[in-house]
């Protein structure tokens, strides 16, 4: 714990670089030159002692190792603190490239064929967690929970929530856990079990965020006044053919291909059906996503 202090100069504000759930995360630079980054976990509430456990269970004890998942190289535990310490991603989370207009995102705008690659890249992940002897669940798939490194490559990131699924229970009771806008229909009726098909929808969620620039939990003005949620928008437009249209304003649509276009909001869509079971594995969304 000493050695985290001095490399976070004492958790200092100006070291702080995300805001995860339930605790801040901080830049630090240990000993030995490594730059990692530390997620301080809030140590008045349970649900930061319940976040710390879940990230160990998933990616601390298994080793789970993915190139699309971000890895966990050590923990602390020193009386009431709990902290993590992940490798650090150079380019930061996807949110701030998608909606926030930082010094190194006003000159640059993602263009199509990265925001393509950043998909690919948390499907791969997902399909992963899925597939896994012991499929995990995430349970937030998010913009703020995929991080970029320097080739733009998507790790996901955020575990607190994740849970472990035996494959003998298709399911696991649970209270509602995600992020407004992002979490399945399912939901509204009382069904609560976790199931990788609410990643799955999620997933279908950031595709159209993405490809949009709109945030999900923000409702969508219409062109007659009235405002609707961003997946309803989207099917709306879709429904008009206007699926060009569609697309982040901010992004240059020079070589984009209207059929590719067309193709993605397809799989999006599949993954957001209202009916959980209708909604495709990440495996086979994985391969319609390289047939782009």
């Amino acid at each position: 714990m000493h050695n985290i202090s001095l490399a976070t100069d004492n958790f200092s504000d100006d070291r702080i670089i995300g805001d995860g759930s339930f605790g801040l995360v901080y830049k630090a630079q240990l000993p030995n030159g490594l730059t990692v980054a530390v997620k301080k976990l809030d140590k008045d509430a349970f649900q930061g002692v319940r976040e710390f456990t879940a990230e160990m269970e998933t990616l601390g004890k298994n080793r789970v190792r993915h190139p699309n998942l971000v890895r966990i190289l050590g923990y602390c535990v020193s009386g009431d603190d709990r902290i993590l310490i992940y490798e650090f991603m150079e380019r930061g989370c996807l949110d701030q490239w998608i909606h926030e207009h930082s010094d190194d995102c006003t000159t640059f705008v993602l263009p199509w064929d990265t925001r393509a690659k950043i998909i690919k890249g948390v499907a791969k992940g997902l399909s992963f967690l899925h597939t896994s002897d012991t499929p995990i669940i995430h349970r937030d798939i998010k913009a703020s929970n995929v991080l970029l490194d320097h080739e733009f490559e998507a790790h996901i990131a955020d575990f607190g929530l994740a849970r472990q699924v035996l494959w003998s229970h298709s399911h696991v009771s649970t209270q509602i856990a995600g992020t407004m806008g992002y979490m399945p229909p399912e939901y509204r009726s009382g069904v609560t079990a976790a199931t990788v098909k609410h990643d799955v929808y999620s997933f279908g969620i950031l595709m159209i965020e993405v490809a949009s620039g709109r945030r999900p939990n923000w409702p969508v003005k219409m062109e007659d006044g009235t405002s609707t949620a961003l997946v309803e928008w989207a099917m709306i437009m879709v429904a008009e053919e206007r699926h060009m249209e569609m697309i982040d304003s901010s992004m240059s649509k020079e070589g984009l291909k209207e059929t590719e276009v067309r193709e993605y909001f397809r799989i999006a869509f599949s993954c957001t059906n209202e009916t959980n079971r209708e909604r495709p594995s990440m495996e086979k969304v994985v391969t319609l996503l390289d047939e782009l």
